[in-house]
């Protein structure tokens, strides 16, 4: 009794320590709007669920130390980085449309982070964080999470310099995915720049500079709501991208 009382506390700890690597960074979940005991007390259920279920998996070996710990840690770290990369990716693009509608210096604290945020940033992830909980995303990210105990049981988790590099690798796609994202909006306000510029080339007179920016703001506005019937598809097929990666150098970090 005393042994396996002495292995639950051991495979408790260990989970508890991967659950906490991913609440960090996983999108909504690691929002500072949640009180940090609501997110103690969910990671806490969540260990006392998972816990015996992950010591008697197969090829579970939960053995407490500081190896192990650090393992199980990276482990969480890595499936919450890979899925914050899309909140990235929603403020960068806010940042390349605050410059298109001369919203540069228009920033907000953004409570996550405790920094100034483009407004346009904020708003774009705050649509994000509403498509995931309106698809029902976060009980994917959930189900996920706790997958990962069954391809990576517990005490086998390891950090490998190939896992880290991917990790990069994943992170330097936030601007081609961004710039992609803002698209639309930024040929539609080029266009408009070109045709001020050629109007007022043709007609010196025409004051360039005072009718350029509140028509270059209102067209890109107009793209921008007509575009966003498109945004859930668009974070859904990202969103489910970057759980599948998640997965994979996971499964990467596990020890041989």
């Amino acid at each position: 009794m005393m042994s396996s009382w002495s292995q639950f506390l051991i495979a408790a700890t260990l989970v508890l320590v991967r659950i906490s690597g991913a609440m960090v960074f996983v999108p909504f979940l690691s929002s500072a709007s949640i009180p940090n005991q609501i997110k103690v007390g969910f990671t806490l259920v969540l260990t006392w669920l998972l816990a015996p279920i992950a010591a008697s998996l197969p090829g579970a070996h939960p053995q407490l130390g500081m190896v192990s710990v650090l393992s199980e840690l990276t482990t969480g770290l890595i499936f919450g980085l890979s899925l914050a990369l899309l909140m990235e990716i929603l403020g960068f693009a806010g940042q390349v449309l605050g410059f298109q509608f001369s919203f540069s210096l228009v920033n907000v604290l953004d409570p996550n982070s405790s920094v100034d945020t483009p407004l346009l940033s904020q708003f774009l992830q705050l649509i994000g964080v509403l498509v995931i909980l309106a698809a029902g995303l976060d009980r994917t990210l959930l189900a996920a999470l706790m997958r990962t105990f069954t391809v990576v049981p517990v005490g086998t988790a390891w950090l490998s310099p190939h896992t880290s590099m991917t990790l990069v690798g994943m992170a330097s796609g936030i601007f081609s995915a961004g710039v992609q994202l803002a698209a639309p909006v930024l040929g539609a306000t080029l266009l408009v720049e070109l045709a001020v510029n050629l109007v007022g080339r043709l007609s010196p007179q025409l004051p360039v500079l005072f009718v350029g920016i509140p028509l270059k703001t209102l067209v890109g506005y107009m793209v921008l709501i007509g575009s966003l019937g498109i945004w859930p598809r668009y974070i859904e097929a990202h969103f489910d991208t970057l759980l599948n990666q998640a997965m994979h150098l996971v499964v990467a970090s596990r020890r041989a």
